[in-house]
Order: structure tokens, then C-alpha cells, then sequence
């Protein structure tokens, strides 16, 4: 059994160059108390002032070291606290239903999970090779010839990653140089804007606009440049739900093809699209050669938490993705590899119970939102929602799910973070509906009770 600790003030004073009893206190309080409870210190509790104590259990202004300003780089300077993680804690603190943030509150599926735990089981434990467990950069390359056609090399072509939020980073700090021009589809993920910060780019976007939020593509005409190095499309897309089609897609590939520019394509919710076809831009004539597709496991398993995501490419630009996630991430956890290759061989039946599963929650929050008076727009893929909310007489998105938070009870995503320009997200909101059914009736019931009109 370890001894107790029998530093004294003095010695500590001494070893670790304090100035005064009073910093001592304040080491024990926020360094030592942490780790151990007060009684692991007798000697040192018996040693100490009845003021030193004070200190350690609430030490006064005067005590307290100076607080020194936050320190962080320029280029996050703007970027906060994620609005998910705004508003998950403002949900457990009002006891609200979650509807903001996209994460299931049921579990994945039995098989892949017992794939995990075999894997763990079997020794799988140690690092993975850094672009991938073999098995699964091989169910990877099937999975996407049986759905694309397109023929890949998994030892030359993919690279798994930490999730897709990695591969969209590795990406992005591996192919775009400081100065270069990329396009984003606002509204967009957050996660874009603040990467492409760090890696120094010059952002541009294009807004997709209710009701249908189509693609203008004479005004991505119109910024393309000499400097625009890629576009960045997300499909099905987040946070609008919308699916872009096979003719916005040829037309978005023409313009990359003529004027020699990337195309990153975020494509995590291609297995929830509900309306038509996913069409992986990638496949079109002219394309893989200049594309990085980016999925992950997450959303099409309910195992959002094990973060395992890849990028497709072709040599030369998977070249760029791996030497950044090499020095990112390195490696992805090994044993949920093994569980992830056993997910990418469900049987087709599977996607066909997901979208039955999930078309079915849709159905119970739209017709919901609608006979509580929201103006709901079409949502093709994803499991996501945009609503209007203006009908409620809430000034914007932030002031309204503020107030459906802590009045209602119900959380939503305020979509104005999604914008470069916050204005032009103002009216909107975004619901989840990938939650329980019950959870999904409960919010409904909530809203119908508590929201009202103006």
C-alpha cells in the first residue's frame, strides 16, 4: 500500500520555488486536491496556517494569482465554444429534450458491437498501421465500388482517420496551402470554416436559400479564380437536409474540371437519404481524379462516439492526406477498425430498415413542427430539419432557441454559426430527429403545449 505524502510547506517552498504560504495553498488547492484526497497529507494539513487552509478551501482576491488573458492563436480568435456544445449544456441545465445536437440517443447495432468486443478480446489492442487495419481499408474499397463502381486501391487510395471531422482536417491541412481560395455551401459545418482557418485559406461562400436550397451555380461561376484551389460540398447535406442533384453535381464538376480545381466531398450521411439516390460527385466523368471523399461509420451505425471516419483519393492527393493525418492523429483505434470492416458487410437489408427506422421518426417531428406552426422545409437526406421560426416573433435563431430551451423545454440549432455571414441564417433553426420516437413525441407535445403564435 503507498505511504502517505509527508511533504512539509517548507520543503515545497524550497523544491518548487514558491514565494509565498499563500501559493503553496493554492498549488495544494488546484494541483494536489485533484488527485488526492486531504487526507493523503497529514503532515502537510498539520503544517499549514489556519489562513494557508482558508486558502486551499476558498482563497480570497487577494491570494490569487493575477488571471492572465486568454491566450489562442489569430486565426481561432473569432471561433467559440461550438454551438452544440452551447446548447447541450444549456439542456441539461432546463432538463430540455434534445434536438439540437445530431447524436443518437439509441444504441448501435448487436453485431458490430460484439465485433469490438471480439476484437479487444483477440489482442487487436495496440496501434493500428497508420492509414488503416488492411481488412478494413479492403471493406472500405468494396463497399464504395458497390456503390459508385469506381475500383480503388485500399493499400494506395485510403486512409482511415479519427472520424470524418479528422478526414475533413487531414484534408484540408494537406492539400491547401496558406492563401489558397476554398468555396463552401453555406449554411455549412462548423468544423469547415475553423480548419480552413488554421490552415491559413481564404475562405468564400455561396448560400443555399429556402425553400429548396439550390445550388446557384452561375454564382459559383462567378468566384471561382485563379486562386480558388477547391470546393468543399457536403451531400446529403447538413444542416439543410438537402440532396444536391445529378445535374448541380455535373454542373459543380464541370466548373472543377475547367478551371483545374479540388472537389472535398463530405458525404457521412449517404445511407439516410430518403428521396432519391446519393450520388457520389467522385463517380461523374472527369472526377476521381481531382476529388478526396470523406465518410465515416457514425451516422449510418449510431456509433457517433467511436469516431472512425476515412478519405477516398487518388495517389497523388492521398499523398497530402496522409502525411497530415499522420501527424494529427497517426493511427485510429484499433480494435473498432475490426468491428467497423464487420459493419461495412451488413447485408442490404440493413440500409433498408435504417431508412424504414428513419423515415418514420421524420414523419413524427415534420408533422409536428408543422401543427405547432413552424414553416418546414423539405429535408431529402440526413436527420436533420430547417424550420422558419419567425412565425414565434423571436428577434433571431439565437434568441429562439434561447427561448424554446428555457421556456419550452426543447432544444434546437440556431443556424446562423453556419454562415460567414450570421444574417443570413437568422430566420432559421435546425431539429434532429435521431432520437427515439417516444423522445421525438414527447418535444412535439411539449412545443404544441408551450409555443405560441404571435
Amino acid at each position: 500500500m503507498q505511504s502517505q505524502c509527508t511533504w512539509t510547506p517548507a520543503g515545497m517552498a524550497a523544491n518548487l520555488n514558491f514565494k509565498t504560504p499563500a501559493s503553496i495553498a493554492f498549488y495544494i488547492r488546484d494541483r494536489l486536491l485533484p488527485r488526492r484526497p486531504i487526507s493523503f497529507y497529514p503532515s502537510l494539513m498539520a503544517a499549514l496556517s489556519t489562513t494557508e487552509k482558508d486558502a486551499i478551501s476558498c482563497p480570497s482576491e487577494s491570494t490569487l494569482p493575477t488571471q492572465k488573458p486568454l491566450q489562442i492563436a489569430k486565426r481561432l480568435e473569432k471561433f467559440k465554444t461550438t454551438i452544440f456544445t452551447q446548447m447541450s449544456s444549456l439542456a441539461i441545465k432546463h432538463g430540455a429534450i434534445n434536438l439540437g445536437q445530431g447524436f443518437p440517443n439509441f444504441d448501435g447495432p448487436d453485431f458490430v458491437k460484439e465485433a469490438a468486443i471480439q476484437a479487444i478480446r483477440d489482442g487487436k489492442n495496440q496501434y493500428a498501421r497508420g492509414y488503416g487495419v488492411p481488412d478494413f481499408n479492403f471493406t472500405i474499397a468494396s463497399r464504395f465500388k458497390k456503390d459508385t463502381g469506381l475500383v480503388v486501391d485500399p493499400e494506395k487510395e485510403i486512409t482511415v482517420t479519427s472520424g470524418c471531422t479528422e478526414a475533413i482536417a487531414a484534408t484540408i491541412l494537406g492539400l491547401i496551402n496558406p492563401g489558397d481560395e476554398v468555396i463552401l455551401f453555406a449554411p455549412f459545418y462548423d468544423s469547415y470554416e475553423a480548419t480552413l482557418s488554421m490552415a491559413g485559406a481564404e475562405i468564400k461562400s455561396i448560400t443555399l436559400c429556402p425553400p429548396d436550397f439550390a445550388a446557384p451555380i452561375n454564382e459559383l461561376k462567378s468566384i471561382i479564380s485563379k486562386k480558388t484551389r477547391a470546393i468543399l460540398l457536403n451531400t446529403p447535406h447538413n444542416p439543410t437536409g438537402k440532396m444536391f442533384t445529378r445535374e448541380e453535381l455535373g454542373a459543380i464538376a464541370s466548373l472543377c474540371i475547367e478551371n483545374d480545381v479540388l472537389l472535398f466531398s463530405d458525404e457521412v450521411y449517404e445511407k439516410l437519404a430518403f428521396e432519391m439516390d446519393h450520388i457520389s460527385i467522385a463517380s461523374l466523368p472527369g472526377m476521381y481524379e481531382r476529388t478526396v471523399t470523406m465518410n465515416s461509420l457514425g451516422k449510418t451505425f449510431s456509433l457517433t462516439g467511436w469516431k472512425i471516419g476515412w478519405a477516398i483519393a487518388p495517389p497523388h492527393l492521398t499523398w497530402g492526406v496522409r502525411q497530415a493525418h499522420a501527424f494529427l492523429t497517426f493511427a485510429t483505434s484499433t480494435p473498432m477498425q475490426w468491428a467497423a470492416a464487420t459493419a461495412l458487410r451488413a447485408p442490404d437489408s440493413y440500409y433498408t430498415e435504417l431508412k424504414r427506422d428513419y423515415m418514420a421518426k421524420k414523419a413524427i417531428l415534420v408533422d409536428g413542427l408543422k401543427d405547432v406552426g413552424f414553416k418546414v422545409f423539405p429535408s431529402s437526406g440526413t436527420y436533420f430539419v430547417v424550420v422558419d421560426h419567425t412565425p414565434f416573433g423571436l428577434e433571431n435563431d439565437i434568441a429562439f432557441c434561447e427561448y424554446l430551451i428555457k421556456e419550452v423545454g426543447v432544444v434546437a440549432i440556431p443556424t446562423s454559426v453556419f454562415y460567414l455571414n450570421p444574417e443570413e441564417g437568422k430566420n432559421l433553426v435546425r431539429f434532429t430527429f435521431c432520437k427515439d420516437e417516444d423522445t421525438l413525441r414527447a418535444a412535439v407535445q411539449r412545443m404544441k403545449e408551450k409555443l405560441k403564435r404571435n
